[in-house]
């Protein structure tokens, strides 16, 4: 386990693998709003079952997690934490989020009161004399009141989120009471949302989620929209993109510019097709995390329908000779790990798919 340091800016961890997801910028002592994400041990789904469907969905709890759910709302009462207020939480089959606020400083960073709350679950689920591991891993409906063969019910890491933004927490609030419906939706359509690596088009080689068959439609056009445009110019666009995409034209775009934002969200909002490629936002494959990964916000929506495909370019991709050819006869010497030549690779992938 990392140590806790005290530096001028307060307690801190001392940078350690272990804590990579934490933010290092952020003084872990001070009022902030956090979503909690804590998973159980290689994800068993001990906490609860999924039942329904759509706006139905819900999860039924076992008695374990329903002990999680009671440790959640205790976490104010912890001694040095009073000054937490849990805004909301769901409880899943095999992880929890919680949103709270600390309102004033505390003592000890969150990470203290994180691992209190973690080792208060895993005392519950001692007691409850939960059968085999083995049988926990039977069957997709095999949430039963267990934990591993580890004395911890929940996985060493957590992942915060610290809201910075003005709307951030209405959104979460959102997210979090969706949770359940989008189990649904993930599990309806697995395919659609397992990354896969090294998928391959015209010698361009990308990580790849969502619907691949869009990859070799045949009917596949670029958003080309100059950021010199005004709005009038930019709905214009927009107009005949619309056009084109109800003749069954699907939309390729590294969405860089306003407009083509623009563009390809007034595409997604009327239902049509659309490849999207990324600079980054997928976890690496040595990730433990990268099994469980699945895209936020609209586009876990698109992306359940089969609307949607995100392409992130492996880096030997963006170093592709090609590529940087063209690049270097518009911007002489522009260096290859700047942000800028990263999004003219993109756009040259784009034409180039």
């Amino acid at each position: 386990m990392a140590k806790l340091l005290h530096t001028d800016k307060g307690w801190r961890y001392e940078q350690e693998k272990i804590h990579l997801l934490r933010a290092k910028w952020h003084d872990y002592c001070a009022p902030t709003i956090y979503m909690l994400t804590l998973v159980t041990q290689d994800r068993l789904p001990l906490l609860g079952k999924l039942e329904g469907k759509g706006t139905e969905a819900h999860i039924d709890l076992t008695p374990l997690g329903k002990a999680v759910a009671e440790e959640v709302m205790l976490m104010p009462t912890y001694k040095g934490f009073e000054s937490a207020e849990i805004y909301t939480y769901v409880v899943m089959p095999d992880h929890i989020h919680v949103l709270l606020r600390v309102r004033e400083r505390i003592a000890l960073p969150l990470g203290y009161y994180v691992g209190y709350f973690k080792r208060q679950c895993s005392k519950k689920a001692a007691g409850m004399n939960p059968p085999s591991r083995t049988e926990a891993m039977v069957g997709e409906g095999s949430a039963l009141a267990v934990h591993p063969a580890s004395t911890m019910l929940f996985a060493p890491e957590y992942h915060d989120r610290i809201l910075t933004h003005k709307g951030q927490l209405e959104q979460l609030k959102r997210y979090i009471a969706d949770n359940p419906r989008r189990l649904v939706l993930k599990r309806a359509n697995p395919e659609l949302f397992r990354l896969r690596q090294d998928v391959q088009k015209n010698g361009l080689v990308f990580t790849a989620l969502g619907n691949l068959f869009l990859l070799d439609y045949p009917l596949k056009e670029l958003v080309q929209c100059s950021r010199s445009l005004i709005q009038a110019q930019i709905d214009k666009k927009k107009r005949e993109c619309l056009r084109q995409a109800d003749c069954g034209v699907v939309f390729v775009s590294a969405g860089i510019s306003e407009g083509k934002k623009q563009i390809c969200k007034a595409l997604r909002v009327a239902g049509y097709p659309l490849v999207i490629l990324l600079k980054d936002g997928f976890p690496k494959p040595y990730d433990p995390h990268s099994k469980y990964f699945k895209p936020q916000g609209v586009y876990f929506e698109t992306c359940s329908n089969g609307r949607l495909l995100l392409l992130e370019p492996k880096s030997e991709t963006f170093e592709r000779e090609e590529i940087a050819q063209v690049i270097a006869q518009r911007f002489h010497d522009l260096p290859h790990h700047t942000q800028r030549y990263r999004f003219l690779a993109l756009n040259e992938m784009t034409k180039q798919l």
